[in-house]
């Protein structure tokens, strides 16, 4: 399993890119592992401010539905169109072509409060 050390990482098994101020969010290669074959990325809260926790969007599997969460408080400036019609791309390269949203963070700080990837590599057991 794939878990680039400059990221960092939540709970909910999302991970976070820090470019200044712009944070590019998707899920994890355990997360997509753990959903199976993905058909569908849900996000329409583009140009949408919201806090750290709160549902950006849905990711659908064949066998389930998730609920996609902000690992940090802030505006949606981008979604990736690409996955509209290329939702696999999760699957396949969720660091890369699988990012999810852009946003515009209201609080840099924030990203000090996520798990660095050996957090995360302890929190789901890899």
């Amino acid at each position: 399993m794939n878990f680039p050390e400059e990221l960092k990482y939540t709970k909910d098994h999302e991970w976070v890119r820090v470019e200044g101020n712009v944070a590019f969010i998707g899920i994890t290669d355990f997360a997509q592992g753990e959903l199976g074959d993905i058909v569908y990325v849900d996000i329409t809260t583009l140009g949408e401010e919201l806090a750290h926790e709160e549902i950006f969007g849905t990711v659908e599997a064949v066998k389930t539905v998730s609920d996609l969460f902000m690992p940090v408080s802030g505006t949606i400036k981008e979604v990736n169109k690409g996955l509209d019609t290329n939702p696999e791309a999760v699957n396949k390269d969720p660091y890369g072509a699988g990012w999810m949203i852009k946003v515009e963070m209201k609080d840099v700080a924030e990203v000090n409060n996520l798990l660095s990837v050996a957090d995360y590599r302890a929190l789901i057991g890899h």
